[in-house]
């Protein structure tokens, strides 16, 4: 059995309407998810603007996701040569991705 827990970095893929939400996880109970991060789609951009320290366009929110919209929920892991986006953001920004959503313990326990 997987474990999921409140401060793993995960992808909720949402149905009605399709989305993917990739963030650290706040809340997970039978009432819906709880994420700190941002739209999957947005990612890239967002990697791309903290590596280089640009002018801040985009930023993370904090999303509740009742349960009945959510279809799955992946753990953003690294596995063998597809790196994490979590471990991305570390190798280019130099701390982890908590710091870059602003997440801090007292957010975890919600």
């Amino acid at each position: 059995m997987i474990n999921i827990d409140a401060g793993d970095v995960v992808v909720v893929h949402c149905r009605e309407p399709r989305e993917k939400v990739w963030g650290v996880l706040l809340r997970l109970d039978q009432i819906g998810v709880g994420v700190r991060g941002m739209d999957l789609g947005s990612v890239e951009d967002w990697l791309s603007q903290e590596a280089k320290d640009k002018e801040r366009l985009l930023g993370p929110s904090t999303f509740f996701i009742p349960m009945h919209r959510v279809h799955r929920i992946d753990l953003d892991e690294s596995t063998g040569a597809v790196v994490s986006i979590a471990d991305r953001y570390r190798s280019a920004c130099g701390q982890s991705v908590d710091v870059g959503l602003g997440v801090n313990e007292a957010d975890r326990s919600q």
